[in-house]
């Protein structure tokens, strides 16, 4: 099995239907929070069901949403067939779109599950989508010293302030007996320090920095933004 098999399965990560929610919710506020004019063409790739997209699609002129798991985009070519601006496509189709045509790329919680190899040839990729002064926002990178603890803790919390600790608290017996863990521990996750994560930002042609607040909930973790020259 790999990373993409995986997420097209059926995998509990969320502990319960508000948990979901609030995520959703947490992480579709921070994608708007980066569209910062109408009218943009936006690419969430890696999009997972993003069932907020319907309130970010609201910001932009066109969002395309982009997932490797079929059984993803099925869902989402269900839920926002009605919504004009929002268009689902596979990895695949994203890198056929024409260069320098995307205004905006999000991309967040999906470099832990590529090699460093991929994720370099991802950001010259997305380069060549990005207009010219286009960004790109990776967001939930995971540093070397940040490990399950860390997480849980930052779960934890989440579901205190959010009204579903012990919910939180069960999912992650649950998570640490299940497909996750064993995944997990076959596959790895790949983490990158600050240093590495912008030289190869860098590397792409981007000029990056480290923002001060990342994706969701866990604030341990890192994001950042790379702008293309203009």
């Amino acid at each position: 099995m790999d990373w993409r098999s995986f997420w097209d399965g059926d995998h509990p990560i969320y502990v319960n239907a508000r948990h979901r929610a609030l995520h959703d919710q947490r992480i579709a506020n921070d994608i708007i929070a980066h569209i910062t004019a109408g009218g943009l063409t936006v690419l969430d790739y890696a999009c997972g069901e993003a069932t907020e997209a319907g309130r970010v699609a609201q910001h932009c002129g066109t969002l395309i949403l982009s997932d490797g798991a079929p059984s993803v985009r099925d869902k989402l070519g269900q839920r926002y067939a009605a919504t004009p601006n929002i268009i689902v496509q596979s990895p695949e189709d994203t890198a056929l779109l024409p260069d320098g045509t995307v205004d905006l790329v999000i991309v967040n919680s999906l470099l832990q599950y590529l090699s460093p190899a991929q994720t370099a040839d991802l950001a010259q990729m997305l380069h060549a989508k990005l207009k010219p002064g286009g960004r790109l926002v990776i967001g939930d990178v995971i540093a070397p010293d940040v490990g399950p603890l860390t997480d849980a803790v930052a779960l934890l919390r989440f579901g205190a302030a959010g009204g579903f600790f012990l919910a939180a608290f069960g999912g992650l017996i649950r998570t640490a007996l299940g497909d996750y863990r064993k995944v997990r521990g076959a596959l790895g996750l790949t983490t990158w320090t600050e240093t590495d994560s912008l030289a190869l930002l860098r590397g792409a042609g981007f000029d990056a920095r480290r923002l001060p607040v990342n994706f969701g909930h866990n604030q341990a973790r890192m994001a950042f933004e790379a702008r293309k020259a203009a």
